[in-house]
């Protein structure tokens, strides 16, 4: 609630310095950025696969647990009271162990927070830093996400500057590979005299970096052929609403025509 209360005043207030002055407005699609960037989406995989592994820890866990209740359950009718008491604490000590493991993952300082700050948080740093060096350049007065809380009911793709923020970005990670290509040339220099096997050794791992590259350009151009067929969809059942609506409408008026 707060949220959109904070929106309706933001709103409000650009639309009176609007009236006032003319203003520069962009709008970025933060998913959008995100979704092609190589290293966000390594990062996002990397933070995916420990989660997982997480989560099945605590099920079997839970499920370990479940078992033992059933148990408990079953054979309630033939075991002493001391027994019974004994078995219920160490279903409640394993419960609150539980409880513990999956703050200890989730909570709110939990691995999954200070993982995702870890692999995820530069990323996102580069981005805001790329919005804020072109919305300096080119003099924009406001710069919108799409993605976020704050509901865009109408926006011009003219003043979508999601494309050049992945546009810079990709050019500074490239002015870094080739960084990189340099100080590896300069290292290969540094080989010479150095036995085959070591001179192979080298060569492998330049062979894993191109395939490591070459696999984050696959995986972007997989989600931009994706992004590409869902706009293709979307258009699709516009169209065909559309279409129907008109015909509906046609058939409507030929209907009071013949009335």
């Amino acid at each position: 609630m707060k949220k959109n209360i904070l929106s309706i005043v933001l709103l409000l207030i650009t639309s009176i310095l609007v009236a006032q002055k003319t203003q520069r407005i962009a709008y970025i699609d933060m998913e959008y950025i995100l979704q092609n960037i190589p290293q966000y989406l390594e990062a996002q995989n990397s933070l995916d696969a420990k989660v997982q592994k997480w989560k099945s820890k605590l099920d079997k866990e839970s499920r370990a647990i479940e078992v033992l209740k059933t148990d408990l359950t079953n054979e309630k009718a033939i075991l002493t009271k001391d027994l019974i008491d004994e078995r219920e604490e160490d279903i409640l000590i394993k419960q609150e162990s539980l409880r513990r493991l999956e703050s200890l993952y989730f909570g709110p300082n939990g691995d999954m927070y200070n993982l995702r700050k870890q692999l995820i948080q530069p990323v996102q740093d580069q981005v805001y830093r790329a919005v804020q060096s072109i919305a300096s350049r080119k003099k924009y007065d406001f710069v919108f996400d799409k993605s976020s809380e704050l509901v865009m009911l109408y926006s011009n793709k003219k003043h979508d500057i999601s494309d050049l923020i992945v546009k810079m970005i990709n050019i500074d990670q490239r002015k870094q590979e080739k960084k990189d290509k340099i100080a590896a040339k300069k290292e290969l220099l540094k080989t010479e005299g150095l036995s085959d096997e070591e001179k192979a050794r080298i060569a492998k791992k330049e062979a894993l970096i191109n395939k490591k590259k070459n696999d984050r350009l696959a995986k972007i151009k997989l989600i931009q052929e994706r992004r590409q067929a869902k706009l293709r969809k979307t258009a699709e059942k516009r169209k065909l609403l559309l279409d129907k609506k008109n015909a509906l409408k046609k058939a409507q008026e030929e209907a009071k025509k013949k009335g």
